[in-house]
């Protein structure tokens, strides 16, 4: 049985471009509602938000902020996932992104907090045509 999410990433700010390094950067941020249908079952009596869950919000900013030279790219890994505190409902995940070419591929690089600071880090690799 797989669980919605409904959390949904909002723009803080537009991808914009370090012409420089090449990277790419965006903000994003996330509303944890109370009413998150993965609240049921972890924990009934102590909520925190699975850290899959919170990949998954990573993954849709990122997506939602493709650098326009990376078109047509679909995730090919989670290259790093790092859970440095627990995120409770409520809360506003604060992800911010860089993109990097590298080589054929795109990385991006998400550093994810809230209120309290720091909850997670992730890299995701990006390739052409990679399939889900």
């Amino acid at each position: 049985m797989t669980t919605a999410v409904l959390a949904r990433p909002r723009t803080v700010r537009e991808p914009g471009h370090d012409t420089g390094t090449g990277k790419w950067s965006a903000r994003y941020s996330v509303v944890i509602d109370a009413e998150e249908p993965v609240f049921a079952g972890h924990y009934p009596d102590f909520p925190i938000f699975p850290g899959v869950c919170v990949l998954e919000c990573v993954r849709t900013a990122a997506e939602t902020s493709v650098p326009p030279g990376a078109g047509g790219v679909r995730l090919a890994s989670v290259e790093s996932g790092r859970f440095l505190a627990a995120v409770h409902p409520g809360d506003v995940l604060d992800i911010e992104l860089v993109w990097e070419p590298r080589g054929s591929d795109w990385r991006c690089t998400a550093k994810v907090a809230t209120g309290r600071g720091p909850a997670a880090t992730a890299r995701l690799r990006y390739r052409h045509g990679a399939a889900r």
